[in-house]
């Protein structure tokens, strides 16, 4: 993972599979077609839907930290 631009903040999934009981973690998954969050996901991860949670309509990017931290903290 050491490509990655910052690399400290990703985890593989055996890790993933060790905290799914961690009280303070909070996994989500981001997609377009959300029906793809109802055939399977980490237990306990929150859906969201690229194109209406996620992205800022007008500049077509993701949405700003305080519209982002709304819908973080709206999850848990």
């Amino acid at each position: 993972m050491t490509e990655y631009a910052h690399p400290e903040v990703l985890v593989t999934t055996d890790w993933v599979a060790s905290h799914l009981n961690d009280p303070n973690l909070r996994s989500s998954k981001w997609m377009l077609d959300t029906s793809a969050y109802d055939q399977g996901h980490v237990p306990g991860a929150v859906g969201w839907n690229w194109q209406t949670q996620l992205q800022d309509t007008l500049r077509r990017d993701l949405a700003d930290q305080r519209s982002f931290g709304q819908l973080a903290g709206s999850a848990g």
